[in-house]
């Protein structure tokens, strides 16, 4: 492995501090203090209602290199439940504010081993990312339990340096959660919604439930992302394919994790995928505003389109607005699109010139749960 210069050259007055339960403070010579430095105080319990701190730093320079955490209880309650929230430089409102499983790149509340460049879980039990979070007077780190029940115990540990040299054209971290069950006939779903600024999307990760009630196993991922920037509001600039091109694959998803894209969770028996997408050796810049979307449009292939011909109901053929119902007395195509409602959700990670944003607030508890169990 080749290392850069920079993994051996010491920057001058940076200094190195870990967070978690043995040292909440991230104090210097004040860690392990508890039962005689022992390992006395290794997890922290989280009442439902009840917030912990998990990192803080004031009146200094520094960046958030990496967030480990574990929790007790892994339901899809708790992954969705649990909040994690973050503020930069005094800011009251915070820069992210999601659920911490899709945070960490796990999706529909289900752990599940994978690693990329960002997030990973290794086993299937934990939670890792290494997102370098650049801030320049201060940051803060708040984990909240909204569920209604009470979490036994929540391991942690946040990686930080401060006293770095935050150049001026440094961007802010950002992250924004989303979810529509069902999603809206022919209305994009918005993966990260219209931001103004100056800034950097750095990718997502999405999860489907596919209603298989009301498409069977047609295939429902044709859907092309698009990415509008910089004053696009009809057309965007930036245009996938299909939802599975977006991802680095081809012809439907199976299970995979690469550094910067993969689908690490397919259950073909219940149509529930959990997939990501990280820009990092393809930035994708922004200089006055940006908006993230994808389609909702499936295919019916020979094997799935007898099965719709004998529906009830009607299905929409794909194209401009309003191009009318399907009918399959006509259309005798082995193959063709046709647009579809699923329930879909999605984490999306940005930096951004100012240290909040205008996005709307994270939706209730009951909401990111809903479907889920």
């Amino acid at each position: 492995m080749n290392f850069s210069d920079s993994i051996f050259v010491m920057p001058a007055g940076v200094q190195t501090r870990w967070y978690g339960p043995e040292n909440p403070d991230g104090a210097r010579g004040k860690g392990g203090s508890a039962f005689a430095g022992r390992k006395g105080r290794q997890s922290v319990a989280l009442k439902a209602g009840e917030s912990v701190t998990i990192a803080q730093a004031e009146k200094t320079s520094g960046v958030v290199r990496r967030i480990w955490a574990t929790i007790d209880q892994r339901s899809p309650q708790m992954l969705r439940g649990l909040k994690i929230e973050f503020f930069w430089d005094g800011a009251i409102r915070p820069a992210a504010s999601v659920p911490f499983g899709d945070f960490f790149g796990t999706g529909l509340g289900r752990l599940v081993p994978f690693q990329s460049a960002l997030f990973s879980n290794p086993e299937g039990r934990s939670f890792n990312a290494c997102v370098p979070m650049p801030f320049r007077k201060g940051m803060r780190i708040v984990v909240t339990n909204e569920c209604e029940k009470d979490l036994g115990a929540f391991y942690y540990e946040v990686n930080v340096t401060i006293g770095d040299a935050i150049a001026d054209d440094a961007l802010y971290f950002h992250a924004y959660w989303n979810r529509e069950n069902p999603t809206t006939l022919r209305r994009d779903f918005q993966i990260l919604p219209r931001v103004s600024g100056r800034g950097r999307f750095l990718g997502c990760n999405l999860g489907v439930i596919a209603d298989r009630r009301q498409y069977s196993t047609t295939w429902w991922g044709e859907g092309e992302v698009k990415i509008f920037v910089d004053g696009d509001r009809e057309l965007p600039s930036l245009c996938g394919t299909g939802t599975e091109d977006y991802i680095g694959t081809a012809w439907g998803q199976g299970r995979y994790d690469h550094l910067y894209q993969g689908c690490h969770l397919a259950e073909a028996e219940k149509f529930h995928y959990c997939f990501y997408r990280y820009h990092i050796p393809d930035p994708v810049w922004f200089h006055r505003d940006i908006l993230v979307a994808i389609q909702q449009i499936g295919c019916w292939s020979p094997d799935t389109r007898w099965w719709m011909s004998q529906q009830k109901q009607s299905f929409e053929k794909a194209g401009p607005i309003e191009p009318g119902t399907v009918d399959w007395q006509k259309d005798d195509r082995p193959y063709a699109l046709f647009e579809r409602v699923d329930d879909w959700s999605s984490c999306a990670y940005f930096y951004l010139n100012t240290t909040t944003n205008d996005l709307p607030p994270l939706a209730s508890y009951t909401e990111r749960i809903a479907g889920l169990v």
